[in-house]
């Protein structure tokens, strides 16, 4: 056993654990403490006065003894009476008793604000400390209201030593997190933003905590701090490992510092001053250009530090989500990490890429590194990194990769973890529903994925492969055919038997005409399973006889039989037995025509919230919410059906508790007023309310049919909101706010984000647009607490726009409550080509003062781009044709951006345009080809794209049908690069 220290002369302390230590028992240490206890309390009750170093030392006993877990019940007072003392381990001792001991109810603690307040106000740095260091231990709210008033004026103060800032600075947070209302901090604010140009790093450090945590409540209050703390960031990261000596770790100079700076600046948007977001870009690029430089120390903890800066500045990066050469940098840098040694590195990296893949710059940057996922998918010994592998594939997955994607998932289903099984389930569901060009690769897939993973194949997958059967006549026989052949197998799944039984019910006559398949076969394929099942999936197989006898009359007299044993008229489950009394008097009392009507076809399936998706989402938690949503990608390069994920019903299929026909339907779920949190714009990029159908019959039809008004003599048309013939014109609204063509610029690429955010309101875009149509949802979301009144979002047509572009809106709450968002849904026909982009003017009131804002809608005649596919040879052809000097816009600038291919690629894209292939001499070039689609006619387009890397400029090119178009066109995309 080690020697015990004597600890600053207190023998008598030292002993006593020494003595504790060696006992050999429980009841001999309760002996120990029970006499020590006894003879302590006698020297606090003895009539001679005790001097400061016998109460220090009684005292230290008694804290020893609590911290071995007995209770304590006296010697408060003499803890109190040390810090009274002006010795420094006497103080510090009582302080110590105080901050473990001491309830914040406590009689006392009167006493100690005083001896407190008394310290604080000695000037003495130590006894300042040794006060702030016990508010904050105790942090109670009697404490934060005695001194709450007076930390924030000690860590301005000018003649506050450094040690007493950072103290001041902890303390203050501490009581910010336990009581918010009492730090007054408006007056204090600017002074407490100004320490992060302190000279002393431990200063800074403290400050930046505390400053990170003030932010989020009050942001604008500190928005001051973006600029400094960008200051402070490029000093550090543009410093050597020797000029910050006494905070350098392993070589890495401040990483502490480092870390905490980049987190506070993820709580504002990209700096708004282009000189700040230069040296931001600047520093950030730096912390990648180090990240490929070879390591200067091989120890663990130089690594460490190094690769926490570097994942906090991706994560910095995917937060502003507005450098596409930067977001493609952090993706090939986390490329390099997944297959790193580093068990750890390889987590975050696949963690980090998760979000990455969301993102439009960075998506196909991260589509290049799909044979590293799936090779840890299927080699990686730690299940939470395979997890996050699955993740990753998930979010990756689009058109072009679905079918190796799924593949990939189903093959590794067989031999997964079990606790994340259900959770690819689900997500191969997702994936085979959302990118099913072929719904017979659909019906393989779920089908394969009960017959591998049946136990975890949740009702919600099985319900919406019977939807999407019901609701697709191409499909009905191949899935009869195929479940047909799948319930031959020796060992079938219940679920199999489930989807099985309901598809033969309603479509086994499409394959009734091979003798292999017959009504009789099928009837006794299914009924060899009856016995085996639960009772849940035995009430289904008899609405499956009966409707049988419907389809099949030949089989009437065999299933009568059936329903007619004992074993179903005297079941002892009542619904079984109830199934089987009324199917078989029904089969016995009607008519065939009645049987018919009775027992018809099921009907196609409304079209609601996707009940998959949801489950998903719930199971991953709320806080996974930006892995799951991949829909800020461009919707016209990524997703198939639709767009957006399809929206199946929840209700499909009879069940025990169901009427036994399955023609109750639930009502649409309302799409109430979220409330917002910190992200306002949190719900804008889901796939919840605002998802569309997506397996209608083809893509184009359903996505047209759902934006064509309805009809004058429709209901429905009752029940619209009339167009916006009300709505104030040009002259009745202000000018446009100065950054309306900045903002309108960030969207010609891109369909979803943020358009305006200031310290009242924050409007986020999702929109998508299919030939000459389109749907766009605004998301107004309250950044305040107070309610907005008179609220009213309007869209206005300047000049003759009216004949251009129509524009159909919906109504919003008049009323925003804090704090929440509303939806308005805007529906846009392209009449003819248009050169300006309508205007949303935005009124309301906040706190009884009228508000207004005009901006430019981003709605721009490339939204109406249909890519379009041509070989080199009719290329050339219909770029002579268009060879009019009219015909033609060109334009050569330079770049304002980092040239990359792959960005530029990703921009030309979102543009709409389809680029082709080996068709400039010039590998280097891009050219690609497309028709902008107005109702009145279509214009044909042609562009080329020359980049100079030498000259660091741009050659653009452009050809149309139509002169005014061409230039448009050139003006919209050179502003990209």
């Amino acid at each position: 056993m080690p020697a015990v220290s004597k600890g600053d002369g207190m023998r008598g302390l030292a002993v006593f654990i020494s003595d504790i230590r060696n006992c050999k028992s429980k009841e001999a240490e309760i002996k120990r403490i029970n006499k020590e206890l006894a003879n302590i309390r006698s020297k606090f009750k003895g009539d001679k006065a005790l001097d400061g170093y016998s109460k220090k030392k009684y005292v230290c006993k008694l804290l020893f003894i609590f911290l071995l877990g007995h209770d304590i019940d006296f010697g408060h007072m003499e803890a109190v009476n040390l810090l009274s003392s002006n010795k420094y381990t006497e103080k510090q001792i009582g302080y110590l008793f105080i901050s473990v001991l001491v309830n914040s109810n406590s009689e006392l603690i009167r006493l100690i604000n005083n001896a407190i307040k008394n310290d604080l106000a000695s000037r003495n740095p130590t006894f300042m400390c040794l006060a702030l260091h016990c508010i904050a231990n105790v942090g109670s709210r009697e404490m934060g209201e005695a001194f709450a008033a007076d930390i924030p004026r000690i860590l301005v103060a000018g003649d506050s030593m450094d040690s007493v800032k950072q103290s001041a600075a902890l303390c203050l947070l501490r009581l910010y997190k336990a009581s918010p209302d009492l730090v007054p901090m408006g007056e204090w604010t600017a002074r407490v933003v100004h320490l992060l140009n302190d000279q002393h790093m431990g200063v800074v450090t403290a400050a930046v905590s505390l400053i990170t945590c003030l932010c989020k409540k009050n942001p604008d209050d500190f928005k001051t701090c973006i600029s400094l703390a960008v200051s402070r960031l490029s000093r550090i990261v543009s410093s050597a490992s020797t000029d910050l000596q006494d905070y350098t770790y392993y070589f890495v100079p401040a990483p502490w510092l480092s870390v905490k700076l980049l987190r506070l600046l993820q709580c504002y948007p990209p700096p708004e001053d282009a000189a700040v977001k230069g040296r931001l870009v600047e520093c950030l690029e730096t912390v990648l250009n180090k990240a490929q430089e070879p390591p200067k120390s091989k120890k663990v903890q130089h690594s460490n530090a190094k690769n926490a800066i570097l994942f906090e500045t991706i994560s910095l990066i995917i937060h502003y989500d507005s450098e596409p050469n930067l977001l493609v940098r952090a993706c090939n840098q986390l490329g390099q990490f997944l297959q790193h040694r580093e068990t750890n590195l390889r987590y975050l990296a696949l963690e980090s890429m998760c979000t990455l893949a969301s993102s439009e710059f960075s998506h196909e940057a991260v589509k290049t590194h799909i044979d590293t996922v799936i090779n840890a998918l299927k080699t990686e010994r730690d299940v939470s990194v395979r997890q996050r592998a699955a993740d990753l594939l998930y979010a990756m997955c689009d058109r072009s990769n679905a079918k190796q994607i799924v593949s990939e998932m189903l093959r590794y289903l067989e031999t997964a973890d079990y606790a994340i099984r259900e959770e690819i389930v689900l997500k191969v569901a997702i994936l085979a529903e959302k990118y099913a060009v072929d719904y017979s690769w659909y019906v393989d897939t779920i089908l394969n994925l009960i017959r591998i993973a049946g136990d975890y194949v949740s009702e919600e997958v099985w319900y919406r492969v019977l939807q999407i059967v019901t609701n697709r006549d191409d499909v009905q026989g191949y899935a009869a055919k195929t479940v047909f052949e799948a319930l031959q197998a020796p060992a079938c799944h219940e679920n199999m038997v489930k989807v099985g039984g309901y598809i033969l019910g309603e479509f086994g006559n499409l394959i009734a005409g091979d003798p292999r398949s017959s009504p009789p076969v099928q009837f006794s394929l299914l009924h060899s399973k009856f016995h085996l099942c639960s009772v849940a999936t035995r009430a289904l197989l008899l609405s499956t006889y009966i409707k049988f006898i419907n389809l099949f009359p030949e089989t009437k007299a065999t299933i009568q039989g059936v329903l007619r044993a004992g074993s179903q008229l005297r079941n002892a489950d009542v619904e079984l037995q109830q199934r089987a009394v009324e199917y078989l008097t029904l089969s016995s009392v009607a008519s065939t025509d009645v049987l018919a009507t009775v027992l018809e076809e099921m009907p196609p399936f409304p079209e609601r919230e996707s009940s998959i998706l949801a489950k998903l989402k719930r199971k991953k938690g709320p806080g996974a919410a930006s892995a799951l949503d991949d829909s800020r990608r461009d919707t016209s390069s990524s997703d198939i059906n639709g767009g957006v994920e399809p929206t199946p019903s929840t209700v499909s299929t009879p069940s025990p508790s169901a009427d036994l026909l399955g023609l109750r339907a639930a009502p649409p779920p309302a799409a109430p007023q979220a409330p917002v949190g910190g992200n306002l714009l949190v719900d804008v990029f889901s796939d919840g309310p605002t998802a569309q159908p997506g397996l209608g019959p083809t893509p184009e039809e359903a996505f047209l049919s759902e934006l064509e008004p309805p009809a004058p003599e429709s209901p429905m048309a009752l029940l619209a909101d009339p167009a916006p013939a009300a709505d104030p014109g040009p002259e009745d609204i202000g000018p446009p706010i100065p950054e309306a063509d900045e903002l309108l610029n960030k969207f010609v690429c891109k369909n979803s984000g943020v358009l305006f955010e200031n310290q009242l309101l924050q409007i986020g875009v999702k929109s998508e647009f299919r030939q000459n149509l389109g749907r766009m949802y605004l998301f107004y979301g309250n950044k305040t607490s107070v309610q907005f009144q008179n609220f009213s979002p309007t869209v206005v047509h300047p000049g003759d726009l009216q004949t251009q572009l129509a524009v159909q809106t919906k109504r919003v709450a008049a009323q925003v409550d804090g704090g929440a968002q509303v939806q308005q849904v805007l529906n846009i026909e392209c009449l003819r080509d248009f050169l300006t982009p309508p205007l949303l003017s935005v009124r309301f009131r906040y706190g009884g003062t009228a508000q207004s804002l005009t901006l430019k809608l981003p709605v721009t005649i490339n939204k109406f781009f249909q890519p379009t596919e041509m070989a080199a040879q009719d290329f050339f052809q219909r770029w002579k044709q268009l060879s009019l000097p009219l015909q033609e816009a060109q334009k050569i600038f330079k770049a304002n951006h980092p040239m990359d291919a792959e960005v530029t690629k990703a921009k030309l894209l979102g543009f709409g345009s389809a680029l082709l292939d080996n068709v400039d001499p010039n590998p280097e070039n891009f050219v690609g080809a497309g028709i902008i689609q107005t109702k009145a006619l279509q214009v044909g387009c042609l562009l080329r794209l020359e980049p100079n890397a030498q000259a660091q400029m741009y050659r653009l090119t452009l050809r149309t049908s139509k002169e005014p178009v061409s230039r448009h066109l050139c003006e919209l995309l050179a502003q990209q690069f």
